[in-house]
């Protein structure tokens, strides 16, 4: 089963590159035909395009001259864009700074500021103490979650 290179260009300008099996692409054109958003499974990843948003696409055969300079620069250009995601993604981290009733004292990292955790010792919920703030720990401010006294929600 062979593989072709697809990239589309969203209504935005964003370019994308992926490819996908022979089967996969017959799958997609039926999707931007009828408009219906299309899923599947590339490697280890799960992709999703949504016919609605792109503008247009092109399938690169062999005889493409376009398919080997795709080829050559899609590794580079998505592990940048994969790196330049997460970077974004980590200057949204929170930390949260835990202490429950059970003993547990631990500073967590999320993906972002929560109302309540659960407790890694433990299980119990610990709420967030909105009155108290951000806490200074070792690793930075940190949101504070309890439930060793009563917090107001």
């Amino acid at each position: 089963m062979g593989t072709n290179i697809m990239t589309y260009t969203l209504n935005s300008g964003i370019k994308g590159t992926i490819s996908l099996s022979t089967k996969q692409i017959q799958d997609w054109i039926e999707s931007y035909r009828v408009g219906s958003k299309y899923v599947t499974t590339v490697g280890k990843e799960h992709f999703g395009l949504n016919p609605e948003l792109v503008a247009d696409f092109k399938v690169h055969n062999e005889f493409s001259e376009q398919r080997e300079h795709v080829a050559a620069i899609q590794p580079t250009v998505a592990s940048k864009a994969s790196e330049q995601l997460s970077e974004a993604y980590s200057q949204y981290k929170a930390l949260i700074q835990v202490e429950c009733k059970c003993g547990a004292s631990y500073i967590e990292e999320s993906a972002y500021k929560r109302n309540k955790w659960g407790c890694k010792e433990c299980g119990d919920i610990v709420f967030l103490d909105s009155k108290k703030g951000m806490v200074d720990t070792e690793k930075g401010k940190a949101w504070y979650l309890t439930n060793r006294y009563f917090v107001e929600r």
